[in-house]
């Protein structure tokens, strides 16, 4: 089983910046993959960014290219979102997920385990 908890969500300004973490705990497997998703209230769960456990390719919706990245420190089982120049509709839950295999996916039903989410606030 694979545990994932969240944590570094918080309030920031339009512009600002905020860095997530999820840690996983149990078994973690090279050829998995690490998606963060969010969902702000009254919308759909939206895929943000996913990233390889193995290799360092990456993807992102197109509403976070450039602003967003998303990382990981094996050693550290942790993965992490860097979001910069926040904007307001960046406001959501974000969830941190992982999926088995090693190719990247956008789609929730594809991601095995789920951590229970951090509240990120942007004011502007």
């Amino acid at each position: 089983q694979v545990q994932l908890v969240e944590f570094g969500g918080g309030l920031a300004q339009a512009g600002g910046s905020l860095r997530l973490s999820c840690v996983s705990s149990g078994r973690t497997f090279s050829s998995y993959v690490m998606g963060w998703f969010r969902q702000a209230p009254g919308k759909e769960r939206e895929f943000v960014a996913s990233i390889r456990w193995s290799g360092v390719s990456t993807y992102y919706t197109d509403s976070v290219k450039g602003r967003f990245t998303i990382s990981k420190d094996n050693a550290k089982n942790t993965v992490y979102l860097q979001m910069n120049s926040l904007k307001p509709e960046d406001t959501a839950v974000y969830y941190c997920a992982s999926k088995s295999g090693s190719r990247w996916s956008k789609y929730e039903h594809e991601y095995d385990y789920w951590g229970q989410g951090t509240q990120v606030t942007v004011s502007s």
